[in-house]
């Protein structure tokens, strides 16, 4: 062969070398991340998985891509948007917001690897068969927020004590809805209290509801542990300071918008520990050998400002315990 023509040769073939690589190069992951809340609301959260998931190296936009659904607290929505990700191929879906969005991707999918975020205890759920052995393409991260209800309970009587009759409000379409009546029940009568469930599923209906419940002359108000009331927390804690309802939330994120209280696991360790989980199945770990974990941090955060605004003498059992008190 003519030297020229050798050349010639190697050059084309040094040329096809970046196509040969790039055509080797493995398609970027997806995530499918399903918010039963609403984007404004959970950035912070979206923010801490996205810790999570750096920590097990994986950058959305550089090394993973995320596809985004949002129920926007609407759970009718749920299954459409989790069959959305199923179709569209995705590696790993996360689901967060509670039990509703995991049993949906669950029904949808035994192929798909999944993680949860949920408040409710996922083996009583029949979303896993044990929290250190998952089973199947499920697990994640639980909040166990429902089993909290008589500790929130029992703060509120605490904080005030002069309230005789405790109100929760619910959303009924929540899986876990009888289970946090269930709860709030038994703790109310354990401080020897009355009590008064509210149910909302709309944003409408909590007006109504915080009507209802100064005309019925309740003391206190705890609000259940929901992806849709989460959504509403500015607006709950806007109508709990117009009416002077002190009122307890799970949420720490209500406590300093301006609520009374609250009491929960840290939501953003939480959702950092999702981001986690969601990389090392990427990198290979079948989600039946990732256990179910759980909080370990709890946050009383106390809001003085609002205490002083309802007139509440703060005892100092609360606020030795409180981890924040806002000023």
């Amino acid at each position: 062969m003519r030297r020229r023509n050798l050349l010639t040769v190697i050059a084309g073939a040094a040329a096809l070398l970046p196509l040969a690589a790039h055509a080797q190069q493995k398609p970027m992951p997806v995530i499918g991340y399903l918010g039963i809340s609403a984007p404004e609301t959970d950035a912070p959260l979206v923010a801490a998985f996205l810790a999570g998931l750096a920590e097990a190296g994986y950058v959305e936009g550089q090394s993973v891509a995320i596809e985004y659904r949002w129920a926007e607290g609407r759970y009718e929505r749920v299954h459409a948007l989790v069959r959305d990700l199923v179709d569209r191929g995705v590696n790993v879906m996360v689901t967060s917001g509670g039990n509703i969005g995991a049993a949906a991707a669950k029904g949808a999918t035994s192929a798909i690897p999944i993680v949860f975020v949920t408040g409710s205890d996922p083996v009583a759920s029949g979303l896993v068969d044990s929290l250190g052995r998952p089973g199947g393409n499920v697990t994640g991260v639980t909040f166990f927020t429902t089993e909290l209800t008589s500790k929130r309970v029992e703060l509120l009587s605490e904080l005030v004590p002069q309230a005789g009759v405790i109100a929760v409000l619910m959303n009924p379409t929540n899986p876990s809805a009888e289970r946090i009546a269930r709860e709030a029940e038994q703790a109310v009568q354990a401080q020897h209290r009355q009590l008064h469930i509210l149910t909302v599923a709309s944003e409408t209906e909590i007006d109504s509801a915080f009507a209802d419940l100064v005309k019925q002359g309740m003391g206190a108000l705890l609000i259940g542990g929901d992806a849709f009331l989460n959504s509403r927390r500015e607006q709950l804690v806007a109508l709990a300071a117009r009416h002077a309802v002190p009122t307890i939330y799970s949420l720490s994120e209500a406590a300093t918008a301006g609520g009374l209280i609250s009491y929960g696991p840290s939501r953003k360790a939480v959702y950092q520990q999702a981001g986690a989980y969601a990389g090392k199945i990427l990198n290979g770990t079948k989600p039946a050998d990732l256990p179910v974990l759980q909080p370990t941090k709890f946050e009383l955060i106390l809001n003085l400002n609002t205490a002083k605004a309802l007139g509440l003498s703060i005892p100092q059992s609360i606020l030795q315990r409180a981890d924040e008190v806002i000023e």
